[in-house]
C-alpha cells in the first residue's frame, strides 16, 4: 500500500480571523514546514491561541485560506492539538486514550495495545486504571499528551502545555515534547516561557496584534532579533493588546 502524502507544509495565505469588528488574525501568510520545531511567541492579546485553533481547525478564518499539501486526506488523525487545560473523561487514563484512538477511527482490535503503549511512553503505565478526574494536573497533562501522541499524527499543536505547572512537572513534559519531536512529529507550540522556548524551539514566529512580525531561528531571533517588535518582546517591553 502508498504510503499517504504528507500533509505538510501547512499554507496560510491572508489568514484573518475577526471578532467584533476586531482582527485577532490580522491577514496573515506563511507556511509551517515539517521538521523543525515551530515556537509561536508574543503578548498577551497577539492572537497566538486563535492560530494554533485555526490551523488544527477549530475555528474557520474569516477570511483566506489555510492549505494543507495534501488536500484530499489532510484527516484529524494526521494532526492533533493539546491545551493548556486538557479535556478529560471521568473515565479511566486508559479509558480516556482508548476513546480518543476510536474517535480517530482506528480499529477496535488495535486500541488497548496502542493505548497502553501511549501511557508507556509518558511514564503513565502504572496509572491507567485510575480515574483521570484524580490525577495530579502534570499526570493529567502527560495524559492529554498520551492520548494525542496515541495517533501518531505527522503534526502535533500544543497550546502552552505547562503554563500551570510545577518545575518538575514542566521539565517532564518537555520531555514527552522532545520525544515527541525525536519521533518524527511536527511541533508546533505557545508558550510564554522563554527559557522554554530556546530549549525546545528550532524558530520562532512571534505575532503582535495579530500579524506577523518577526520569524528566525532560535538562537539568531533570542541573540540578534531583527524587528523592533521582537526587541521590544525580548525586554518586556512589548505592550499587550
Amino acid at each position: 500500500m502508498r504510503a499517504p502524502t504528507s500533509i505538510l507544509p501547512l499554507r496560510l495565505a491572508e489568514v484573518s480571523f475577526v471578532v467584533g469588528g476586531r482582527a485577532i488574525i490580522d491577514r496573515l501568510s506563511f507556511r509551517i514546514e515539517p521538521g523543525s520545531r515551530t515556537i509561536v511567541l508574543g503578548p498577551n492579546g497577539a492572537g497566538k491561541s486563535v492560530l494554533l485553533r485555526l490551523c488544527h481547525g477549530l475555528l474557520e478564518p474569516t477570511s483566506g485560506r489555510l492549505e494543507w499539501a495534501d488536500r484530499e486526506r489532510p484527516g484529524r488523525r494526521r494532526q492533533a492539538m493539546v491545551f493548556q487545560r486538557p479535556v478529560l473523561l471521568r473515565r479511566s487514563a486508559l479509558a480516556n486514550v482508548v476513546y480518543g484512538l476510536k474517535l480517530a477511527g482506528v480499529p477496535r482490535a488495535e486500541r488497548v495495545r496502542a493505548a497502553r503503549a501511549a501511557l508507556d511512553s509518558v511514564g503513565l503505565a502504572a496509572l491507567a486504571g485510575r480515574s483521570a478526574r484524580v490525577l495530579s494536573a502534570g499526570e493529567q497533562q502527560r495524559l492529554a499528551l498520551a492520548r494525542a501522541w496515541a495517533m501518531r499524527p505527522e503534526v502535533m499543536f500544543l497550546d502552552e502545555p505547562t503554563a500551570s505547572l510545577d518545575p518538575s512537572a514542566r521539565a517532564e513534559v518537555e520531555r514527552i515534547i522532545q520525544a515527541i519531536h525525536d519521533a518524527g512529529t511536527k511541533v508546533v507550540m505557545v508558550t510564554h516561557n522563554l527559557g522554554q522556548a530556546r530549549r525546545l524551539g528550532d524558530e520562532i514566529v512571534l505575532l503582535h496584534q495579530g500579524r506577523l512580525v518577526e520569524r528566525a531561528p532560535v538562537d539568531r531571533f533570542f541573540t540578534r532579533p531583527a524587528s523592533a517588535e521582537a526587541e521590544a518582546f525580548l525586554k518586556g517591553e512589548l505592550p499587550w493588546t
